[in-house]
């Protein structure tokens, strides 16, 4: 009889765990959390590391609002996520200030000027409708050479970079910004998650389910 109970009670412990676990992995789903963008594009990660890429703009003010979500993110993210930016250039005005991340990285000046360009354009509303403006700007601000950043900006480097930047925002499928893709596989559905905290968590799950896929198929 005890035997009997015993295996009742183990039948009815394997039972709940099994009802438990869809739930666990159905938490967040293909096609209302996120999309699965196919073919999937390649990413710069390095080897054992899963690309976040967070499609943005300076000129958009929803990203700049999100920002500190990002910052959050980075000082937190899991040790398998290598995070990149990529400049969305879609107009004139998007396509200047997608130069000036561009030139402000290629000097090894973006982690000095990257919230604070967000802030001089959105909380300061420092009027910036030219490239010489914004050399102007990130001069005063990173004490750089005027004449160096707005040749950059103008550099043949730059130019590729938002040539490649151009190519690769309609093969993501990104249509609106900010969005984030992980693993050149998974783009997040924004309007489906409840708040910004938790579009980080559906990137750390979907980067977990990415390093498992890429450590099964070695």
């Amino acid at each position: 009889m005890l035997i009997r109970l015993a295996a009742v009670l183990a039948l009815l412990a394997t039972a709940a765990a099994a009802s438990a676990q869809p739930n666990l992995v159905e938490r967040y789903r293909e096609g209302v959390h996120y999309t699965v963008i196919e073919p999937a594009q390649p990413t710069s990660a390095p080897d054992g590391k899963v690309e976040v890429l967070e499609a943005f703009s300076y000129a958009c003010p929803a990203c700049a609002m999100f920002q500190p979500a990002v910052n959050a993110w980075l000082a937190k993210k899991p040790a398998k996520a290598h995070y990149v930016a990529l400049p969305v250039a879609w107009s004139p005005p998007w396509e200047m200030v997608a130069r000036a991340y561009y030139a402000a990285e290629a000097m090894g000046i973006k982690e000095q000027t990257h919230d604070a360009f967000f802030k001089a354009l959105h909380v300061e509303r420092i009027p910036m409708a030219s490239l010489e403006d914004v050399a102007k700007w990130y001069a005063k601000t990173a004490k750089v050479s005027e004449a160096d950043f707005l040749a950059t900006m103008r550099s043949t480097g730059v130019t590729a970079k938002i040539a490649r930047s151009k190519q690769m925002v309609p093969r993501l499928g990104i249509s609106a910004t900010p969005t984030i893709v992980v693993g050149g596989r998974y783009r997040i559905n924004n309007q489906a998650v409840g708040s910004t905290e938790e579009i980080f968590q559906v990137v750390d799950f979907l980067v977990a389910r990415e390093a498992a896929r890429a450590t099964a198929a070695r």
